[in-house]
C-alpha cells in the first residue's frame, strides 16, 4: 500500500497544472483517490461560483488516479462525462473517485465533487469516466 501511495504522490507532484491550481492529493488506495483544491478568487467565474473548468479538472484527475491505481500504474482518461448539480461556493472543493469496474484494458470510475463550506459538504457535481493504461 505504501508503494501505491508513494507512486501516486510522485505522479501528482509532477503535474504542473495541479500545482498551479493549488490542488492536493489527499488520499489514495487501490482504485480510489481524493483530491482537494482551495476556492480562491482567480478560480471563480463572473457570478462568484467556481468555474466549471476547475470542477471538470478535479473530476478528470481524480478519475484518472482512481482508475490508474486500480489498473496498477500510469493511466490516461479516455473519456468522461460530468453533470453539474449546483454552483460551487465555499472554502474548498473535494473530489472523491473510485473504480466501479476494472478489466485488463480499462477501468470505469465514478467521482463526486463537493463544495465545502464551514465543514459542510454539498454535492455540486458527479462524473463518470473510463481510464486506460498509458502506453
Amino acid at each position: 500500500m505504501d508503494d501505491i501511495q508513494a507512486f501516486a504522490r510522485q505522479v501528482f507532484e509532477s503535474q504542473p497544472f495541479s500545482q498551479f491550481l493549488g490542488a492536493k492529493l489527499q488520499s489514495t488506495g487501490p482504485g480510489t483517490a481524493e483530491i482537494s483544491i482551495p476556492i480562491v478568487a482567480h478560480l471563480k467565474q463572473q457570478h462568484g461560483f467556481v468555474h466549471g473548468g476547475v470542477i471538470s479538472y478535479l473530476a478528470d484527475n481524480c478519475i484518472t488516479f482512481a482508475g490508474g491505481l486500480a489498473l496498477g500504474g500510469n493511466a490516461l482518461t479516455s473519456e468522461f462525462k460530468i453533470n453539474y448539480l449546483k454552483p460551487a461556493v465555499g472554502s474548498s472543493l473535494i473530489a472523491r473517485a473510485h473504480a466501479k469496474g476494472v478489466g485488463k484494458r480499462q477501468a470505469v470510475c465514478l467521482c463526486e465533487i463537493y463544495a465545502v463550506d464551514n465543514g459542510d459538504e454539498k454535492l455540486c457535481a458527479i462524473a463518470q469516466g473510463t481510464v486506460v493504461p498509458a502506453a
